[in-house]
């Protein structure tokens, strides 16, 4: 330890004024006396440290100040961004449910079944068209045989009955002449 000796008040040394606060300190205890277990310090040296260690608590304190701020406002930040994403999450999943699902006569039911059961509608709507087609065309088939048959049987019931008729014509001749004869002999 070096000890120098008290000479009359000399300026204030420059690491006061420049230095960090460490290198101040270690510059006081290179530079000051211990005796009795206490160690003297110029009294300006000393409210100059004060000061200066004051300033640079005050500068802690207000830059603790600022960044728990900061952080209090990324924390609001996250917190939005947070429940935005929740809320944006069940948005795109209604969308979703709702893309998938679709209403038939009032009942909501998924796309699958709602296809299942209109193209089982198509499907049974084309089949009954194609027995119903079918049947149609059976029945007007039908109908022409029956016509025809019809006009076959009339043409055939004409000729008998022009049959009959000139058979009883012939029959009443015959008969008009026996009777002629019976009469005349």
């Amino acid at each position: 330890m070096a000890v120098f000796p008290l000479t009359g008040q000399t300026t204030m040394p420059e690491i006061l004024d420049t230095g960090t606060l460490e290198e101040q300190y270690d510059y006081l205890e290179e530079r000051t006396r211990i005796y009795n277990d206490f160690r003297a310090i110029r009294e300006d040296m000393f409210q100059k440290i004060k000061s200066n260690s004051m300033d640079s608590l005050m500068a802690a304190k207000t830059e603790i100040l600022h960044l728990e701020g900061q952080l209090g406002e990324r924390s609001t930040t996250i917190e939005t961004l947070q429940a935005d994403l929740r809320k944006s999450n069940q948005d795109r999943e209604l969308a979703v449910k709702n893309r998938d699902r679709l209403k038939f006569l009032g009942i909501p039911m998924h796309k699958t079944l709602y296809n299942s059961i209109l193209w089982t509608v198509v499907a049974a709507l084309a089949f009954l068209t194609v027995i119903l087609f079918l049947s149609t065309k059976r029945n007007i088939t039908i109908s022409r045989r029956t016509g025809k048959d019809l006009e076959e049987t009339m043409e055939e019931f004409e000729a008998h009955r022009k049959q009959a008729r000139e058979r009883y014509e012939q029959l009443v001749v015959k008969h008009h002449n026996e009777l002629r004869k019976m009469k005349g002999k």
